[in-house]
């Protein structure tokens, strides 16, 4: 009796958005996204301890390990983690193709600001995605970015990049208050019962919770006006790991995408790779 032999592993991209807080790393099968993982964005961590890393990460998932790779994408927005990887690649990975968007990188996207260089590669792989994936003919596209920091990017209807805002994220905003207040304590980033809260805890998840309900559907609006738009006449896509906490409440949010990040580095990587 024929026995059958086993398939070779599929190659994977390995996608990675390096961000101030947490590293997202996610693997795709052509477009198609397959896993994901969120470790902290540790500026201590070596390029061999990015190695090891990697290897425990990929290969608990029975994809083969680091053999199937096909090609490495990355955006960061820590200079210093970011050397750290370009070592990890070179050293331990030399023969993979990678792609670190930056100056001379091909994006696909025009972007029509003052200084393109300047911009964060987390925000124009965002565009990106976002043009490629959410945007509807006629329809502009805001991106609403939930992180360390908030940002809010814009898509225009001709598909170009033309520009944004960066506020402070909700995190931050905790952290401030628990260092320059003595008697306020950080708290679980969740929904309190109501806005009037009735205890000190609650007080503080109600003023952040609510405080950047407030803000995100703000700048939404205001950012809406000033490309002559309605809220209504644009598509809003949220990302970013604080974006579950609200996006479900926030009125102007029509889609939630957690892998925007990646989707636009998987984009970028096919452009340039080879």
């Amino acid at each position: 009796m024929a026995t059958s032999q086993p398939s070779a592993p599929r190659s994977r991209l390995l996608c990675v958005d390096i961000g101030n807080t947490r590293t997202v790393l996610g693997l795709f099968d052509g477009a198609t996204p397959v896993t994901d993982w969120r470790v902290a964005t540790d500026e201590r961590r070596t390029a061999d301890e990015w190695a090891a890393l990697l290897v425990s990460l990929v290969g608990t998932r029975g994809v083969g390990g680091l053999a199937v790779l096909e090609g490495v994408a990355i955006a960061s927005t820590v200079p210093g983690v970011l050397q750290e990887w370009r070592e990890m690649l070179e050293r331990h990975l030399p023969d993979i193709p990678h792609v670190v968007v930056g100056p001379g990188i091909r994006t696909g996207i025009p972007v029509l600001v003052d200084n393109p260089r300047e911009v964060g590669a987390d925000r124009i792989v965002n565009a990106l995605a976002a043009a490629t994936h959410h945007a509807e003919p006629g329809r502009p596209v805001i991106v609403v970015d939930l992180g360390t920091a908030t940002t809010v990017d814009v898509v225009n209807d001709k598909g170009q990049y033309v520009g944004g805002l960066i506020a402070p994220g909700i995190e931050v905003s905790a952290e401030a208050l628990d260092r320059r207040t003595a008697q306020l304590r950080r708290v679980e980033l969740v929904r309190p019962r109501s806005v009037i809260a009735r205890n000190t805890v609650e007080a503080i998840q109600a003023g952040l919770y609510f405080g950047v309900l407030a803000q995100v559907e703000g700048l939404v609006a205001r950012v809406a006006a000033e490309i002559g738009r309605t809220v209504e006449e644009t598509t809003v896509v949220a990302t970013g790991y604080l974006a579950p906490v609200i996006s479900a409440e926030c009125a102007g949010i029509d889609r939630h995408d957690p892998w925007l990040t990646l989707r636009g580095l998987e984009l970028v990587f096919r452009r340039n790779a080879g």
